[in-house]
């Protein structure tokens, strides 16, 4: 059995579960951003900075 209980408490009540929802949602994208940002590599060229081929 329900309470009964006011308009405003409802809206408080949603409005605190979309909140979490919300902060729910930051906090695994901002983990996933985190980790693809460790993993990338940057691409490394494969030249030498010094040659001794044309003497």
């Amino acid at each position: 059995m329900l309470l009964p209980h006011s308009a405003s408490m409802q809206n408080r009540l949603v409005a605190a579960v979309v909140t979490s929802v919300a902060a729910a949602a930051l906090a695994v994208g901002a983990a996933f951003g985190m980790v693809a940002a460790l993993t990338a590599t940057p691409e490394q060229p494969n030249v030498p900075l010094i040659s001794f081929d044309g003497r």
